[in-house]
């Protein structure tokens, strides 16, 4: 289901400021090489990383699924000059091709790429988070979302992608296993007195999430 017309997309396109060289060779690379390309962020979505980065200017940013390394090039923009984004990718493979992006960046002493299982691995950053983004496996997100709360700072925000889930999440009822997992997501922040929320409907929906 296109949640928002093709056209609409593209006028946005329009009138979202242009990637710098390194991002447009990361999403061509992706599109032309990976088989799960839809993945990627993309130009809006990732100008709208970069902004939020930029307006929170966080020290310690996470981010949940790497994937080839777009998200986490947008969001380390916003760092302030001693701070580090982590981020974990399930996939060797995947977290080769995103090192490799990252070293080619100005910002690469400010990475850290985990490659693993995201759920092991948060456990072990003693971090106060900024910033947390979540993009990997759409079944995890309850979890993975229970464990940076906690560590997120007053003030802080999570961004979570994919909360429309292909419109799936609107059907009656609700089959698939991913969408499921996604509207039980959904509902659990609606429901969390820690925290306050808006679902931004770019792309395929992005649930930003304030801890109060």
């Amino acid at each position: 289901m296109d949640i928002i017309p093709p056209q609409v997309l593209e006028y946005a396109d329009q009138f979202t400021s242009p990637e710098e060289e390194l991002l447009q060779q990361v999403a061509a690379d992706t599109v032309a090489n990976h088989s799960h390309a839809h993945m990627l962020s993309g130009h809006q979505q990732g100008k709208f990383l970069e902004m939020i980065s930029t307006l929170l200017q966080p020290r310690r940013i996470l981010e949940i699924g790497t994937f080839t390394g777009y998200s986490a090039l947008y969001l380390a923009k916003g760092l302030q000059p001693d701070g580090v984004l982590h981020t974990i990718e399930l996939r060797a493979e995947d977290a080769a091709v995103s090192q490799a992006n990252f070293d080619r960046s100005n910002d690469r002493e400010k990475i850290i790429l985990h490659t693993g299982n995201a759920l092991e691995i948060i456990p072990t950053l003693t971090e106060t988070w900024d910033l947390v983004f979540i993009d990997a496996d759409k079944v995890g997100y309850s979890d993975y979302y229970e464990l940076v709360v906690p560590r997120v700072r007053q003030g802080g925000v999570i961004l979570a992608d994919n909360v429309l889930f292909h419109g799936q999440v609107l059907e009656q009822p609700i089959t698939g296993k991913n969408a499921k997992a996604i509207q039980s997501f959904n509902e659990r922040v609606q429901k969390d007195p820690r925290v306050e929320n808006v679902l931004v409907t770019i792309r395929d929906g992005l649930l930003m999430i304030r801890k109060k």
